[in-house]
């Protein structure tokens, strides 16, 4: 569960650096700075990824504060790119990222067997 935890949190952190990178290559409606934000807080992610993979302390709380992060600024970008934030899309990054922590928090406190 922890491995899956992980790599989710890698992936999403990837998705969302490519995305801000791409966004920020072909000049989007948004600002540069929620660009580079997202292009941030998405390897923030890659690497918080590594720490919970390794149970490292604090590393859930990284990956809690870069997930944060990036829900900020999707409400964010939603409100300046489509003027107004649908609660849908929101609710289900949400629940994504609750799922990823759940799995990953379950995942550091069983017992390792080596």
């Amino acid at each position: 569960m922890l491995t899956l935890a992980t790599l989710g949190m890698a992936g999403y952190g990837a998705y969302s650096a490519i995305w801000g990178l791409a966004a920020l290559l072909r000049g989007t409606h948004l600002e540069w700075w929620a660009d580079l934000a997202l292009i941030l807080f998405g390897l923030l992610l890659m690497l918080s990824a590594a720490f919970v993979r390794v149970t490292l302390p604090g590393g859930f709380a990284f990956a809690l504060g870069a997930l944060l992060g990036l829900q900020a600024l999707a409400i964010h970008n939603a409100a300046h790119l489509t003027g107004r934030v649908d609660l849908a899309p929101q609710l289900g990054r949400g629940a994504f990222s609750a799922l990823l922590l759940a799995m990953a928090w379950l995942g550091a406190r069983r017992p390792h067997t080596e």
